[in-house]
């Protein structure tokens, strides 16, 4: 079991818990890509209720390729992604690596929506790679 905590930029927003993670991935699809204005996320998908999270967040909702929502949290004072979810997937709720204190557990092994990574990004050391989401089961 993984112990992990870790929070927004400014502090106001906090989470903890302890988990084996469902999985650790890199996500290059285009939500991803412009919630972190950068050319991917890097995420930990643990389940729902080992995470618990204190402070005021607010939620932006929107809808995944598969037509299901996808609920974004973050920190309403400095505006840091910290956590989302997508219904697709219920009880899991992926943590956005860049805001845990401790990444030294943390080894991605699988890229997600590969179709729409950057044409210049190469990562190493990834497992698999999917054109999309793979489908839970």
């Amino acid at each position: 079991m993984v112990q992990f905590a870790g929070g927004c930029m400014c502090g106001k927003v906090r989470y903890s818990g302890e988990a084996d993670p469902i999985f650790q991935g890199v996500c290059h699809c285009t939500s991803c890509q412009k919630l972190t204005g950068s050319s991917f996320s890097v995420v930990v998908a643990v389940p729902t209720p080992a995470l618990k999270i204190e402070g005021e967040t607010k939620t932006f909702d929107s809808k995944g390729d598969s037509g299901n929502g996808i609920h974004f949290v973050f920190c309403p004072n400095c505006g840091s992604p910290v956590t989302d979810a997508a219904d697709i997937m219920p009880n899991v709720t992926m943590i956005r690596a860049g805001t845990l204190d401790d990444t030294s557990w943390l080894k991605p092994a699988m890229e997600i929506y590969c179709d729409s990574k950057q044409h210049w990004v190469s990562l190493a050391g990834m497992a698999q790679s999917f054109p999309k989401m793979p489908m839970p089961g």
